[in-house]
């Protein structure tokens, strides 16, 4: 299968990749897959039908423009083919009317650019590098006249890692139950045109994680993070103790559904010295649904916790102000405040981290604890914060209670 515009015949993975009729498809994991290609290719596909536009994109305009990537390679395969450059566009024109675009998705805002625009094929470059709310909202882009047989198609070439890790993990390489999402893994043996000994001494130089990253496409290996560690926790306990004394729900809410962050509400409870992390809730949920189980999540708690507050992190801005005003109304007959944090999330973690590495900060069993420690043990380097967040403010609100008369009161 040698490729129109490709300098050179694909490699047997790349022909898997290019064979596919699916609507989605993963291409990589590892480094020196040749996944730029195989992603240019499957763009290139089909450019001699008229009518046909493909769209490629990176996270910035810089990442396009960068000496060998993508849009340079492309300039490379098409300079002299007939097809015409538009610089202001960014827009391959070929002999049949069809078109490549290159363009760059920054911000969450930047996928509205491309609201009236019309794809068969949109292409991610470094998928990991995204959050799941821009992949999903190009899907609004795919369209075809009626009676064209073009297919339309996702196609997306990624190393593991990155701000997107987790959902293009799942939604990928968990994933197995959707035919028409596949992913094709690729490594460094797979591409028989690099030099692969002088790439090996490159990869060498990396920190275990990264290398095993992107020289084995390990998707499970985690960064270690410099602020926990996971021998810290020990065993988590079978059940919550009965004898706790305070209890505090904080929540960390994200700004966006389906978006890179995440809403964490971590319940913590204290005895004496020592502090228990009792639950976490945690999703992608739009504001409606947010509030719904923020409310549930509390009815829930007040059952079990006799001396209970709730606690949300108001972010800054009228629209932070506004979300953490609707939280307390939401809320109303409850123990519930908001507050503007200050300080780095580093800053703020050290404190619930100290009380960790002496030990006094315990686990209960949960569906949820290796989420937990996993973004614990990664955190700052890992790709999310949210949950960490949420314990930070738990602990920082149950440090400083004391309890007089009966009531709970804060220093």
């Amino acid at each position: 299968m040698q490729s129109l515009w490709s300098p050179h015949a694909p490699t047997e993975r790349q022909r898997e990749f290019l064979r596919l009729d699916c609507r989605e498809a993963l291409y990589g994991g590892a480094a020196g897959g040749g996944k730029t290609d195989a992603l240019l290719m499957a763009a290139l596909q089909h450019v001699g039908t008229p009518g046909y536009a493909a769209l490629i994109l990176r996270r910035t305009y810089q990442d396009l423009a960068l000496p060998g990537a993508i849009m340079d390679r492309a300039a490379e395969w098409l300079r002299g083919s007939g097809a015409r450059w538009n610089e202001t566009d960014h827009r391959w024109t070929f002999p049949s009317g069809a078109t490549l675009t290159f363009g760059y998705l920054q911000t969450e805002k930047d996928k509205y650019r491309y609201q009236s625009a019309e794809f068969q094929t949109v292409c991610y470059d470094e998928l990991t590098q995204f959050r799941e709310s821009q992949y999903r909202y190009l899907f609004s882009r795919l369209r075809r006249l009626e009676g064209s047989q073009i297919p339309l198609r996702m196609r997306a070439a990624s190393n593991p890692g990155g701000v997107g890790h987790d959902w293009v993990k799942a939604r990928f390489v968990e994933d197995h139950a959707d035919s028409d999402r596949i992913f094709v893994p690729a490594k460094l043996a797979d591409n028989p045109f690099l030099d692969c000994g002088q790439y090996l001494e490159s990869l060498d130089q990396l920190d275990a994680v990264t290398r095993a990253q992107l020289l084995e496409g390990n998707w499970d290996v985690l960064p270690e993070g410099s602020t926990f560690r996971r021998e810290w926790f020990g065993a988590a306990l079978p059940e919550r103790p009965g004898f706790l004394t305070q209890w505090v729900r904080y929540w960390d809410k994200a700004g966006t559904e389906g978006g890179g962050d995440w809403t964490a509400g971590v319940l913590m409870g204290k005895a004496g010295s020592l502090f228990y992390v009792l639950d976490v809730v945690r999703g992608q949920w739009s504001p409606a649904q947010r509030a719904a189980i923020i409310r549930q999540t509390t009815q829930m708690d007040a059952a079990t916790c006799p001396r209970y507050s709730i606690w949300t992190e108001q972010e800054p801005g009228s629209g932070g102000k506004e979300s953490a005003e609707n939280t307390i109304a939401d809320l109303a007959g409850y123990d519930v405040h908001a507050e503007t944090v200050t300080g780095s999330k580093v800053v703020r973690a050290n404190p619930f981290a100290a009380q960790c590495e002496v030990g006094n900060v315990k686990l209960i069993a949960g569906g949820w604890n290796a989420a937990y420690l996993d973004e614990l043990c990664a955190f700052p380097e890992g790709p999310h914060d949210d949950q960490v967040d949420a314990s930070s403010g738990a602990f920082a609100k149950l440090a400083v209670m004391q309890h007089r008369s009966g009531a709970v009161r804060y220093a």
